[in-house]
């Protein structure tokens, strides 16, 4: 009997990443991953640098990675379905036929893909928010930077010869999809999240001009935008039915692989950045601050509320690259991770702001930046390194309490990625901030496989998400409890926290140090 298989794909800010599934087991058979070419662009192939807060993609990496994992996974075997997660809001402007104006206006740096961390639309999300309207209403009044729209505003406004030459303004896991099937089929999680499209009213109107013409209809998850395409069958060695999924941001696309795809679940993905999803049944008004909700864009027929911190893992992976320890990325966290464990809450005396990349919730403000209190001569630097782990806790709990206050109840909490099971020091100190215990699933590339099992069902191999969460997804958690002394502790201190984010005056000094030296 032949073998079938399942390929997922994981598409990150610096690498993709693919997983081999066995279609009858549910086994991992194979991984690949391929770090872009030219990586996070902060400056454009041919040297020109890029202005602060820009973050671009070449979207050919994005095709070469594909090619190059579908064939180390896929090459003479038989694959039933490919699913993929993506970054977002990282969008492009291509042409009706898809193909990237990166391509023709090399030099152009709106040509590019905007990664999901390009925060230099900021003003264009401001203005944007200023003039309101019922399509921000499930977004708690505010659009972000980060976001379709924004982006769009940002290059009508300032490159409006390249506007009038793009065809489509697409996700970037959109147009892979695209590429990969021939067909344009956009999905609706990015859709509704990053682009504010709703059912009953299509795309907001009137907030970029043109912008309408160049976006379609979206399909919910689990739908197949087709087959794998002759070209690229022929490119992979790929055989079988191989439906190719809608994409899905690429924080949304583990829930299955990790158990959430129940009501009353709380899942938070910590990678470069951090999201946290509450599932429910039954439609509740959006709490102050959490960014959006949208139905049948992450998990078939629940509704997702979405919210995060801008910069999660990045801001550690900052601190010990610029503080080293060893010569060695690796060894510099083990170094600072064992020596911050010996801390005892509090003792470090500091209490920091988890904003180094700015803030998603509740602010929406990549103007914002980072902070840290308490510095005295008795200061090390494994002490600020324990402070910047506490600080994402309290930024994860500020996102609790958002949810609590807002009349949620959360039956479990999830904490998924390479970096909640590598880093245990973390996961304790997120379970005593947060007072309550927390479930690590055991499972290797939860967001490839949860992007195989998005795959699964749009293949028919399964018939909803429920059945590829037992089937595919993760057997075991690891589970946090919250230690009652470190609780104390760290209640005192993140009420200090919740003082240093709520004053308006330091924010407006962060605001300030942004402008100092852009008039000369």
């Amino acid at each position: 009997m032949t073998r079938r298989y399942l390929i997922g794909l994981d598409y990150g800010t610096e690498s993709a990443r693919g997983v081999l599934v066995d279609a009858a087991s549910g086994e991992q058979v194979a991984s690949h991953a391929l770090p872009y070419r030219h990586g996070v662009m902060t400056r454009l192939p041919h040297g020109q640098a890029l202005p602060p807060l820009w973050a671009l993609q070449n979207a050919d990496d994005y095709l070469e990675a594909a090619q190059a994992i579908l064939s180390v996974l896929g090459r003479d075997r038989q694959i039933e379905g490919i699913g993929l997660g993506f970054t977002a809001s990282s969008p492009l402007p291509v042409t009706v036929e898809g193909v990237p104006l990166s391509r023709t206006h090399p030099h152009e740096p709106h040509a590019y893909v905007k990664l999901w961390k390009h925060g230099a639309a900021q003003a264009q999300a401001e203005a944007i928010n200023a003039r309101g309207g019922a399509f921000l209403d499930n977004f708690g009044g505010k659009l972000s930077a980060e976001w379709l729209l924004a982006k769009a505003a940002q290059l009508a406004e300032e490159a409006p010869q390249l506007w009038q030459e793009t065809g489509r303004f697409i996700e970037a896991g959109d147009w892979l999809v695209w590429q990969l099937t021939s067909e344009e089929t956009r999905s609706l999680g990015f859709a509704a999240y990053k682009a504010q499209y709703a059912e009953e009213t299509g795309y907001p109107d009137g907030i970029v001009p043109g912008l309408a013409g160049r976006l379609t209809p979206p399909r919910r998850v689990g739908t197949s935008a087709g087959g794998l395409s002759r070209a690229w069958r022929e490119r992979t060695g790929i055989r079988g039915q191989a439906a190719v999924a809608v994409a899905v941001i690429d924080s949304h696309v583990v829930l299955p692989a990790v158990g959430g795809v129940s009501d009353g679940c709380l899942v938070g993905a910590l990678g470069t950045s951090a999201v946290y999803l509450m599932l429910g049944q039954q439609f509740r008004p959006l709490p102050r601050g959490i960014e959006g909700v949208a139905f049948d864009g992450s998990v078939r027929d629940l509704w997702c509320y979405e919210s995060g911190q801008a910069g999660f893992g990045d801001t550690l992976a900052w601190f010990v690259k610029t503080f080293p320890r060893a010569a060695e990325t690796a060894e510099n966290f083990r170094l600072y991770n064992a020596e911050s464990a010996s801390l005892a809450p509090g003792s470090n005396h500091l209490v920091a702001l988890d904003w180094w990349s700015g803030n998603r919730v509740p602010l929406a403000d990549s103007g914002l930046s980072g902070l840290l209190v308490g510095l005295t001569t008795g200061t090390t630097a494994a002490g600020i390194y324990r402070a910047l782990l506490e600080s994402l806790a309290y930024g994860a709990r500020s996102i609790r309490d958002l949810f609590v206050a807002g009349g949620f109840h959360i039956d479990r909490l999830i904490l998924s990625s390479g970096l909640a099971r590598n880093n245990p020091l973390l996961v304790q100190i997120m379970a005593d901030v947060l007072a309550r215990e927390v479930e690590v699933p055991e499972i290797d590339n939860p967001t490839a496989v949860g992007a195989a099992i998005h795959g699964a069902v749009a293949a028919g191999v399964v018939a909803d998400y429920q059945e590829g969460a037992a089937r595919f997804g993760a057997r075991g958690f690891k589970i946090y409890r919250p230690e009652a002394a470190a609780a104390s502790v760290y209640a005192d201190l993140y009420r200090n926290y919740a003082a240093l984010a709520g004053d308006t005056s330091l924010r407006g000094v962060m605001h300030g140090l942004n402008q100092i030296g852009k008039a000369r």
